[in-house]
């Protein structure tokens, strides 16, 4: 007999399992996903459509906010809401209305001659920094690093005015979008009451007191930080500007709103950025404005930080500035300049809201004291952070 072990059985073949579709199910998961495909691009072709116009909405909801305290101040004293939305947002508007009359040319008429005379400017501050500091920097290969040469700036030119009809048709959007935006900011805040009764109106009780809680936080905290802001930002441009102008600074009024606005919504290094601009135009012209400029920055910093801004803004909301920087940037990249200014309202809300249904833990005695690197004089809340004052 042979000693080989016996041959193992051969493995047994899987059972095929047949799957059987059916018809009507079948057509039914094609319309759905065909519905499905369709609806999402109506979605995207709707918000291509409508984001400009949402957009408008957006600043007509702040604007009505950051106005709402002083309104509901004079419905308090017995005014009717209209009346008293007409007379404070009326004012405001009035205000602007009346800069652009006495300034809007001379605005757009600096503006346009700092576009073109960038490549001469450009070119004098080379020529300073070499004299000075004995460089030897390239005026030319400057000039065309930053696509700052006339043919460059002509074709900038050419495409953002598009012709006589391009020039008329975005006139003629600019007019819609501040009627828009005039109308919308005037409903929203004479009838803010009846908006928040009909949106509790379709929730429980339960979501109603949350939507009570969440807009009375945008409104008097929120609302108030930006009104702060608008007041200092719009002090800061009249301030600035007459500065300029009496030291003779080239392009005075766009340097003077510029340096007012980007040092009151950009927290940190807004001032810094405002000035730089005003100072490296004015060093190819006459460098001792330039220190008169940052001699006078540095006076007005301190009468902003110790007496304007502690009586217009020491009751609102406090910010920290790294997220305030943040909210910056990313609406700048959503929404362009606009969208750097209503950054940090926005920021402002969300964390009202997170303020008043978060919940912050104690910490644990290794967190809770300053720890090696950490300056023991700094004040810190409740649960052990540093508190971050307002940005300036």
């Amino acid at each position: 007999m042979s000693d080989m072990p016996p041959e193992a059985p051969p493995p047994e073949r899987p059972t095929l399992i047949t799957i059987g579709l059916d018809a009507r199910g079948l057509r039914r998961a094609l319309v759905v996903v065909f519905a499905a495909i369709i609806l999402w691009q109506l979605l995207q072709w709707s918000w291509g459509a409508l984001a400009g116009f949402a957009f408008n909405i957006l600043l007509s909801f702040l604007i009505a906010m950051s106005f709402d305290p002083l309104i509901s101040a004079l419905v308090r004293r017995g005014w009717r809401r209209g009346l008293a939305t007409a007379l404070v947002l009326g004012l405001v508007y009035l205000l602007a209305a009346g800069f652009l009359v006495l300034f809007g040319s001379l605005f757009v008429q600096q503006l346009t001659q700092l576009v073109s005379t960038l490549p001469q400017i450009v070119t004098d501050l080379v020529a300073w920094l070499n004299g000075t500091f004995g460089l030897s920097i390239d005026a030319a290969a400057a000039v065309e690093t930053f696509s700052l040469t006339p043919e460059q700036l002509g074709v900038y030119a050419s495409q953002w005015q598009g012709g006589i009809l391009g020039f008329l048709t975005g006139v003629l959007n600019i007019f819609v979008n501040i009627v828009i935006i005039v109308i919308f900011s005037f409903y929203l805040a004479a009838d803010a009451p009846q908006i928040r009764r009909t949106i509790a109106s379709w929730m429980p009780h339960s979501s109603q007191r949350v939507v009570i809680t969440v807009w009375d936080i945008a409104i008097e905290k929120a609302g108030a930080f930006v009104l702060s802001k608008i007041i200092l930002a719009t002090l800061a441009s009249v301030v600035y500007s007459a500065f300029f102008f009496i030291i003779g600074v080239p392009f005075w009024l766009p340097m003077g709103v510029f340096v007012g606005f980007v040092s009151q919504f950009i927290p940190m290094i807004g001032t810094y950025i405002g000035l730089a601009v005003p100072i490296v135009f004015t060093l190819a012209v006459n460098p001792l404005n330039a220190l008169w400029i940052v001699i006078f920055a540095t006076a007005y910093q301190q009468v902003d930080t110790y007496l304007l801004t502690p009586r217009l803004a020491d009751r609102v909301m406090s910010l920290n500035s790294g997220l305030s920087l943040a909210a910056v940037f990313i609406g700048a990249a959503l929404f362009g300049p606009v969208g750097a200014i209503i950054g940090i309202p926005l920021l402002a809300i969300v964390l009202a809201v997170l303020e008043t249904y978060g919940h912050r833990y104690d910490l644990v005695p290794e967190l809770a004291h300053p720890g090696e690197y950490e300056d023991p004089n700094v004040p810190r809340d409740a649960a052990g952070a540093a508190d971050d004052p307002a940005p300036s």
